[in-house]
């Protein structure tokens, strides 16, 4: 009798095993993404964006050559739409820019630093200029970290923007305290036509702490880093829909026209604990890069500074965020003395430290993507990117209209997505080549 309570009471916790091992089970196999077809000559320094047209052709953002061209069909022939020229130096005047699809089969070139977008035509010719959205929300367009901006069904402009802290007034002593910060960021809805907007929903995203140190007129901010953070992503699918990806218990939650939102199954998953050294590892592989980073930066700013006699500031581009440092010289206003190459010379320039969260802030377990991981393909499916990889390859986890896992795809090594088309994936190809191409491979 007493063992026959005892099985009974061990019911429910074999049950929930069978459906753990049973929800694991149900994970597809991963498999290779399907046939490359056509490919281009490595003839651009970078692939951040492709916009496939209904006509065969495509628009490539190479965001470091600084221009946008188009490729026919076959990828064999590529005709410059922009570049920072002076004939088209207008068009990409920045370092950085969007592409999108917009109304039937044109495209729109969002031009931050002029603060512009503008339209293109199947033909890959620019037609009239727009004003962008909103002026603090120009960055934001270029997609990337910050997700892929789109047209939904009623034709408004969806992106993710930022919640601005507050700036805190000095307290009695007269010093300066960071603002709170925040953890959320809010989609939004943008009518072209009528210039208003709203807040469709929002997603949790990172965070960091930022500490100050003042020390009389000098005042040195520095960012504490968690390497990996927990937070949500977000996507705009073909039909309009808006997809919220869920970090904490991984799952797709859908923004429908309506308003509604329908929430989806939790996504199986692979999870990785993470011991306490791998922990350490992260942090201490993430440093790395960052400081390899941050040298590069430096050095191509004091390559630059000397030209510029007096003080002044310039903004490093990086990873997902900018840093704006500041220099000075001999005839500007003070400094060190002046370093050698003449009075105009820069003296010097320095970064504060990085700082990181101990390792025991870090989770138990990896997640399961980062920022900027989502993304919706021509047929309707959510891909999304996640922290797995098979042979130098990443896993994207394929999700459904019911915001199911349908599909595990693993890109070759060295490929990134740069955008789809009905049935294809067009992949950013960087080989150890001179140069990056662009490949068009069948999904399946």
């Amino acid at each position: 009798m007493t063992t026959l309570r005892i099985s009974l009471a061990a019911l429910p916790v074999l049950a929930v095993l069978a459906t753990a091992a049973g929800a694991q089970s149900a994970l597809p196999p991963v498999r290779a993404l399907g046939q490359i077809v056509r490919a281009s000559t490595p003839q651009m320094a970078s692939v951040s964006a492709v916009r496939a047209l209904p006509n065969g052709n495509v628009i490539v953002n190479d965001i470091s050559g600084r221009r946008v061209v188009m490729f026919d069909s076959t990828l064999a022939t590529i005709t410059t739409i922009a570049d920072s020229t002076s004939a088209t130096a207008t068009a990409y005047s920045s370092r950085i820019g969007g592409l999108l699809a917009y109304r039937a089969d044109s495209t729109l070139f969002v031009d931050p630093t002029s603060m512009s977008m503008m339209v293109i035509d199947q033909n890959g010719k620019i037609g009239r200029v727009m004003s962008v959205p909103r002026a603090q929300d120009a960055s934001f367009l270029i997609g990337g970290p910050f997700g892929y901006p789109g047209f939904d069904a009623q034709g408004r402009l969806i992106y993710r923007t930022v919640i601005r802290p507050l700036r805190l007034p000095p307290g009695p002593d007269g010093k300066i305290s960071m603002p709170e910060p925040v953890d959320s960021a809010p989609i939004i809805r943008f009518d072209l036509a009528s210039r208003k907007n709203d807040t469709a929903a929002y997603i949790k995203v990172a965070s960091p702490k930022m500490n100050m140190t003042q020390d009389g007129g000098r005042i040195m901010v520095t960012m504490t880093v968690n390497p990996l953070p927990i937070t949500d992503d977000w996507a705009l699918l073909s039909d309009g829909t808006i997809a919220l990806v869920r970090g904490k218990d991984y799952r797709v939650d859908r923004l429908n026209a309506d308003g509604t939102i329908t929430t989806g199954p939790k996504i199986p998953f692979e999870w990785q604990r993470l011991t306490d050294s791998d922990k350490e590892a992260v942090i201490d592989s993430t440093r790395k890069v960052m400081e390899a980073l941050r040298a590069k930066n430096l050095q191509s700013l004091m390559g630059a500074t000397p030209a510029a006699a007096g003080s002044g500031s310039r903004t490093v581009e990086g990873a997902e965020r900018t840093v704006t440092m500041t220099f000075s010289t001999r005839e500007g206003g003070g400094g060190a003395a002046p370093a050698a190459g003449g009075p105009n010379a820069a003296t010097s320039m320095q970064l504060p430290p990085l700082q990181f969260v101990p390792a025991s802030e870090l989770p138990d377990y990896r997640p399961a993507f980062s920022t900027g991981a989502a993304r919706g393909d021509a047929d309707g499916n959510l891909w999304i990117r996640t922290s797995q990889f098979v042979n130098g390859g990443q896993v994207y986890d394929v999700i459904n209209g019911k915001s199911e896992l349908i599909d595990r795809v693993q890109l070759p090594a060295g490929r990134t997505i740069a955008g789809f088309g009905p049935g294809v994936v067009y992949l950013g190809v960087r080989d150890g080549t001179v140069g990056v191409r662009v490949e068009r491979a069948k999904i399946k």
